[in-house]
């Protein structure tokens, strides 16, 4: 895809209402509702807006909690009657029940997304504050898993559960999850300094994951942690081998970074280049997504690979990641400057 046209994935922030307590949450989510939200005709112009790229980017609905909207399964069924892949990212609250997974089949949802930080109760329970989450989480799995509806699951990785990735990676399995998509942490929002992975843990994490994924029957994706399609470059290069089939997920989204390949509505509408670096480049209300997508100076600058500082600018592999331009502002203020945990030293520095 050019990604200077449209992105592989929009995701839209449906709301920042959630019944959980996660103590990583990015939004700071609350049991009630913004009244500033998008309304059901700002939503429906919003997905006219992302048909319009034309190539139908994944388009997911995540929160918060999605399910908090009484809107939300019309506005399901209208985003796949446009022809966009439509994925739904649920919290494991009451409102997920097997009742709510079957008729997200029947409004032609493509994948539902489901949130595992542990590999057990305790451990998960802990991480969302709410204990029965796990076990509503593995319900929803085992119905969707029955009636046919394809799963993935979520993890965010801190020091709380980095060491228990390979227990995860086995539930993830156990459920038929197509894929095991792995969030690294930001600080911003709930999330704590304490909980964020050094540059040097996060190679032993990319170690887990490279060994998962050659055995695992699931693709394995990162968000916010880009250098992992390095790393994996670099033992593919070492090991003389070829680009394995359960790695075609990180080669097709090779170069994907916030504000390339990649756009976030945020539940009151601010278009952001991801939901972890909250710079505005407008509001769906005011402004066309696809135009400010495509034009905007914010896009425009975070696309232009040169324009990367430090040893970012200056990597070999800055075409496949690019670094997370959210860690950078979120540790250094900057969004331009250099991965801040990320331990490979370029041939050039």
């Amino acid at each position: 895809m050019n990604f200077d046209q449209a992105p592989l994935l929009v995701i839209w922030e449906t709301t920042q209402a959630c019944d959980l307590s996660c103590v990583h949450c990015r939004a700071s989510a609350m049991p009630e509702r913004n009244p500033g939200e998008l309304t059901t005709g700002d939503a429906l112009r919003l997905l006219d807006q992302i048909q319009r790229f034309g190539t139908s980017p994944l388009m997911v609905f995540t929160g918060g909690d999605p399910l908090k909207r009484l809107d939300l399964f019309p506005l399901l069924r209208r985003s796949a009657e446009l022809g966009l892949r439509t994925n739904v990212s649920p919290s494991a609250t009451p409102l997920l029940t097997n009742e709510a997974v079957r008729r997200f089949q029947e409004c032609g949802v493509a994948r539902m997304a489901i949130s595992l930080d542990g590999p057990d109760a305790a451990s998960h329970d802990e991480f969302r504050g709410v204990p029965g989450t796990f076990d509503r989480a593995m319900a929803a799995l085992e119905e969707a898993r029955r009636i046919g509806l394809e799963t993935q699951i979520q993890t965010t990785v801190t020091r709380r559960n980095m060491h228990r990735l390979p227990e995860i990676a086995e539930r993830v399995a156990e459920v038929g999850g197509k894929m095991w998509s792995l969030f690294f942490l930001i600080v911003t929002g709930r999330a704590m300094c304490a909980d964020d992975l050094t540059a040097e843990e996060y190679e032993q994490v990319f170690d887990t994951l490279y060994r998962v994924s050659k055995t695992m029957p699931f693709d394995v994706k990162t968000t916010e942690g880009m250098h992992y399609r390095r790393f994996v470059a670099q033992r593919i290069k070492e090991e003389h081998a070829k680009r394995e089939d359960n790695q075609k997920v990180m080669w097709r989204t090779a170069g994907v970074s916030d504000g390339k390949g990649f756009v976030f509505v945020s539940h009151t509408g601010e278009i952001y280049p991801s939901g972890f670096l909250p710079v505005s480049a407008g509001n769906v209300r005011t402004d066309n997504l696809v135009s400010v997508y495509r034009n905007s100076s914010l896009f425009l600058l975070l696309r232009d690979m040169d324009m990367r500082e430090g040893k970012c600018g200056l990597c070999e592999y800055h075409n496949i990641c690019g670094g997370s331009r959210a860690r950078a502002f979120a540790v250094t203020g900057n969004y331009l400057a250099e991965d801040p945990r990320c331990s490979y030293q370029p041939a050039g520095v």
